[in-house]
């Protein structure tokens, strides 16, 4: 019989985090997470959880010392959606708390030849000259060079990209890396300032009477492709497992504007909504996932309708609304 499997899952406590440590123990994985919190919305599944700052390298260490674990998931991030990142008063934090992280997960194993680790990037590295348009936003991977993130946050996921190539390169760390495209689903961030756009339109109608105005920054018509929670988690675990170098792009290739996705949250509260467009934080004007080298490379991309997603993560933030009201 077979040793158990074990994995590290840091940022455990966070939205894609407790999901995949979910994911794991079905697996029959033996778990441990760490993070400064844990989840907030039901118990980790964990078999162990360190609850602590991985910015210090004693926590780092304790997360690490003394066992050997089959995959390792760095998805430990300071971040959010376009009110915490495209507003420029949380850069600095978000620049140093993210690498700080990474640096100290490198110095524990990043010259360790065979580890397999995963390092969750973002679509926010793709230069922002690409994503003027609609219709036609480029983000496949090659593109990333010459670098012109549209964000900070986008500018340390690419330099932490480079952290983990070179340990790769250099070491021989099997470091497999995801730039996830706007992630979301039940259980994540849908109140405060760092919920992203699904999560927030889910809210703003689950708020809102049959009939009322829910307010979208912009004009509304900036595209985004959004995918469901458990579709990223199979993408995941497909390319940790893979001999997969390079970054791939983890992401939908469904394309909505933001007014179709309030519309869509609308429909599925069967509610009509009007829209009212106020200023606000906006990011690139267009962005969905290229899905061409995930195909080719992993041999498989996500497929599922958003309508599908948004269903199950409107009706959770609907119960969390009522709830608390």
């Amino acid at each position: 019989m077979s040793a158990q499997k074990r994995a590290l899952v840091l940022g455990a406590g966070g939205f894609i985090g407790s999901h995949l440590v979910r994911r794991l123990k079905s697996e029959n994985f033996w778990v441990r997470g760490a993070d400064l919190k844990h989840p907030e919305f039901s118990p980790s599944r964990a078999d162990d959880f360190i609850k602590g700052d991985l910015r210090d390298p004693a926590v780092m260490h304790q997360a690490l010392d003394g066992d050997t674990f089959d995959e390792i998931y760095q998805l430990a991030a300071d971040m959010g959606g376009a009110g915490y990142i495209f507003t420029g008063d949380n850069d600095a934090a978000i620049m140093t708390n993210s690498v700080q992280i990474n640096l100290n997960l490198l110095a524990e194993i990043g010259q360790k030849a065979g580890q397999r680790v995963f390092y969750s990037s973002s679509a926010c590295i793709y230069p922002a000259h690409n994503q003027t348009s609609t219709h036609n936003p480029t983000t496949a991977e090659h593109t990333a060079f010459p670098a012109d993130p549209d964000s900070e946050y986008g500018w340390e996921k690419l330099f932490s990209e480079r952290l983990f190539l070179t340990h790769a390169r250099n070491f021989g760390l099997k470091a497999r890396i995801a730039r996830f495209h706007n992630i979301f689903g039940p259980e994540g961030t849908w109140r405060g300032g760092k919920e992203k756009a699904p999560a927030a339109m889910c809210r703003k109608v689950a708020e809102t009477e049959d009939g009322g105005v829910i307010e979208v920054w912009g004009d509304g018509e900036q595209t985004r492709s959004f995918l469901y929670i458990d579709e990223c988690l199979e993408g995941v675990t497909r390319l940790i497992r893979s001999e997969i170098e390079e970054p791939l792009n983890i992401g939908s290739d469904e394309t909505v504007t933001i007014n179709q996705l309030a519309g869509m949250a609308a429909d599925i509260a069967g509610k009509t909504i009007n829209l009212r467009h106020i200023p606000g934080p906006l990011g690139v004007r267009g962005r969905t996932s290229d899905n061409d080298l995930i195909r080719k490379r992993l041999g498989w991309v996500p497929d599922a309708p958003l309508k599908d997603g948004l269903a199950k993560t409107f009706a959770w933030i609907d119960a969390q609304v009522h709830q608390r009201a």
